[in-house]
Parts: C-alpha cells; sequence; structure tokens
C-alpha cells in the first residue's frame, strides 16, 4: 500500500495542485464581473465554450472486482482551458487528470495514486453556424502516468476527438466523443483500442439551477465490452465574494459494464471554479 493520503497525493503532489489553482487564481483575479451569470450558466453548459474553468469531480462506485466487494474512489480535476487562435478560430484544451483510491480492488488490497491523465484539444469556430450548431474537433491523448499499474492501461494512446452540441431557450443538447488507439507502452498489457460516447442534455432554470442527463459510454473493441453509466445531476450556480462558482449534486446507475466492474448506483459531487473573460 502506498503512504499517500486518501486520493494518492503526497504532500509534494499537494503543494503543486495548489500553487497551480492559486497562480490560476491569481493570474485570472476575478474576471467574472465582466459576464451575467446567465451568460456563464450557459457556457458552463459548452464543453468547448471560452470560458476558463476548474471541475473537481468526486465520484464514489462499488459492487467492484470479482467478489463485488470493491469500491472506488474517483477525484478528476479537470481544467478547461480556451486560447483564442484569431477573430474566428478558438483551441480549446481539457484536462482530466484522476487520483484514484481503491479498495478491497483485487480482493484484499488498497490501492491509490495518479491515474492515467487524458488530454483533448478541440479547434472550434467562436461564433456558431447559421442553424446555432456549435462543433469542435482535434485531437485526443491518453498519457501513461498511473503511478500503480492497477490505475491505468500502461500504454501510450492517441485518436480524434469531437463535440457537437446546440443551445437554445435554457436547453443544451449534443455529444462529445473519441477513439484512441495505444501506440506506445509497457508491452505486457493489454493494447488500447476505445471509444467514448457522451451524449448530453441539460436544462438551465431562470435561478441558474441546471439539470443534466447524460451517459459517458465506453466500448473496448478488444474485449467487446461496454461501460455504459447514466448520470443524472443538478448543479446550482453562484457567487462568493464576486467570484461565480458551482455545486453539483448527481446519482449515475451502471446499466452495463464488465463483468469485474462497477454495478448498480454510485454517486458524484463536483466542484466548478469559473473564471470568465
Amino acid at each position: 500500500m502506498r503512504s499517500d493520503n486518501a486520493f494518492g497525493i503526497g504532500s509534494a503532489r499537494c503543494q503543486i495542485v495548489a500553487s497551480v489553482m492559486v497562480a490560476c487564481g491569481i493570474s485570472m483575479d476575478v474576471m467574472a464581473r465582466g459576464e451575467s451569470q446567465a451568460d456563464i450558466a450557459r457556457k458552463l453548459n459548452n464543453p468547448i465554450s471560452d470560458l476558463i474553468s476548474v471541475p473537481f469531480q468526486l465520484n464514489y462506485d462499488d459492487n467492484i472486482g470479482p467478489t463485488d466487494k470493491g469500491s472506488r474512489w474517483l477525484l478528476n480535476i479537470q481544467p478547461v482551458i480556451p486560447v483564442a487562435l484569431n477573430e474566428d478560430w478558438n483551441v480549446i484544451s481539457r484536462t482530466i487528470l484522476p487520483l484514484i483510491q481503491l479498495n478491497d480492488v483485487p480482493p484484499g488490497a488498497d490501492t491509490n495514486g495518479v491515474g492515467d491523465v487524458f488530454q483533448s484539444f478541440f479547434l472550434s469556430p467562436r461564433t456558431p453556424t447559421a442553424s446555432g450548431w456549435i462543433w469542435g474537433v482535434g485531437p485526443a491523448l491518453l498519457l501513461k502516468t498511473a503511478s500503480d499499474d492497477l490505475l491505468g492501461a500502461g500504454k501510450w494512446a492517441a485518436g480524434p476527438t469531437a463535440v457537437v452540441l446546440k443551445q437554445n431557450s435554457g436547453w443544451t443538447y449534443g455529444a462529445l466523443t473519441n477513439h484512441v488507439w495505444s501506440f506506445a507502452g509497457d508491452g505486457d498489457r493489454a493494447d488500447v483500442n476505445s471509444t467514448f460516447i457522451q451524449p448530453f442534455l441539460a436544462y438551465t432554470t431562470p435561478r441558474f439551477t441546471t439539470v443534466t442527463l447524460n451517459t459517458e459510454s465506453t466500448y473496448d473493441w478488444n474485449a467487446e465490452q461496454w461501460s455504459v453509466p447514466i448520470n443524472l445531476g443538478a448543479s446550482q450556480l453562484f457567487k462568493v465574494g464576486g467570484q461565480p462558482m458551482s455545486i453539483q449534486l448527481g446519482a449515475r446507475y451502471w446499466a452495463q459494464s464488465p463483468d469485474s466492474g462497477a454495478e448498480g448506483w454510485g454517486l458524484r459531487l463536483t466542484y466548478t471554479l469559473v473564471f470568465p473573460k
């Protein structure tokens, strides 16, 4: 067992993460004053908006492993950073840094640490199409960063990613997808060949409460297996001292999963810091 804290981050890593967050906060100041809460709420539902945000997404799942007695805590740190290329185009960087704690997986063992980082870049027009559609395409990368073999694939992988969505009268609907193939890594680990599909539907009320329904489905082409969690959550946008942020509470149901994957119900809690322009 590792000697790191509950999410596998030692004091040095905590200081690095904290320093990055503080630097981001200082550099962006509280630029939220330039945009209304309605604009911010709408942009939070758009994964490729021109809005800097840092979600901290905490997930809990159980019934994991061959005995269905294992559980998993997963904290995804997911900074989204848009960069303007010119008057017509943006590049949006989306990073997922997973911090994982496995309990009784495999049976009798506990493991915690950093998982594999997933990095995406989307090239997107700065304005929607004439019919109101927003889209973006680019590369996706799976980085071999896991601190333990149980927490990652042991492979470097890459492939295309794309997103398309539309927003109208408080509604947001669309889908995000990617596919990655492994091209390097540990020779004794299984190759990566997986498709991720995330259709989503959200509605934001005049009081900036958003209800979201989505799936985060993954198909493993090598194992010929689906993982299909269905997520339902409600979030509230608010300000503290002029700084916008949101909190989301949700539940998920595993409609389908591999033999040793999570089953039944899980929970999700997300806290998001927002730094509008």
